[in-house]
């Protein structure tokens, strides 16, 4: 008898190489110790440095491993929408393949939902709890970011941005079709539009560090920053007027 997927955990990945060995084998080990029936989805995302192939290595030799990868980019927020609704637990996670939030705070972000009712958990980096080593000017540009996203669209959350979630798969499923953006906002627009249909999310405080091999940076494009924030607004306030 099979058994059953608890928890999906999902790694977005475009030209990881030199960390997505490590980042499936530190899942495995995790929830592993947490007693936790899992697989873990490798959303590859049009790499071209050779993710793709150790992914279908490990995968090939782990059923518990699953591959979905595309040659064309698709997006950060595609390649999670598309891993979504392929997953088959009951709560559905996703880290970045770099590590930066500590692992040990994962066990934490399931039981928040599988076990406490919340429909979303989120690592936070802002907490008082929370320990972030950050470069001082992503630092600042984020906490900007956040400011605004909270200012201008009334969202309670304090880090938006934090690769590290948790969803109750039913209810973030009937979420992915509302969500517009592909790509670094994703993350952004799901905890907004949760909250607008009265979702319960909790917080948690993580150790986080920031890695020298980020490839994302939504601060170099301070217009794009705001183009985005103000689109969810308008596209917010135009479905209350048709409701």
């Amino acid at each position: 008898m099979v058994a059953k997927i608890e928890v999906s955990v999902i790694i977005p990945a475009h030209n990881e190489r030199p960390r997505i060995e490590r980042a499936i084998k530190m899942t495995q080990s995790t929830l592993k110790n947490a007693n936790l029936a899992g697989e873990i989805i490798i959303a590859e995302d049009g790499s071209n440095d050779g993710t793709q192939e150790i992914a279908a290595r490990m995968a090939n030799a782990d059923s518990s491993i699953i591959l979905i990868s595309d040659v064309q980019r698709l997006g950060r927020g595609r390649a999670l929408n598309r891993a979504i609704k392929a997953s088959k637990g009951n709560v559905v996670c996703y880290i970045d393949a770099d590590l930066a939030t500590d692992m040990a705070h994962l066990p934490e972000l399931i039981c928040a939902v599988m076990n406490e009712g919340y429909d979303i958990a989120t690592g936070s980096r802002y907490m008082q709890e929370s320990v972030a080593k950050r470069n001082k000017k992503r630092y600042l540009a984020s906490r900007v970011y956040n400011g605004m996203v909270r200012l201008i669209i009334g969202s309670e959350v304090c880090d938006h941005q934090c690769g590290f979630k948790a969803f109750n798969r039913d209810k973030v499923i009937a979420l992915l079709n509302e969500v517009k953006d592909n790509s670094w906002f994703w993350d952004t627009e799901i905890l907004v539009r949760g909250q607008k249909l009265g979702y319960k999310i909790k917080e948690i405080p993580v150790k986080w560090r920031e890695s020298d091999s980020t490839t994302v940076n939504i601060f170099k494009d301070p217009k794009e920053m705001g183009c985005q924030i103000f689109r969810l607004w308008w596209d917010l306030k135009e479905n209350s007027r048709s409701q």
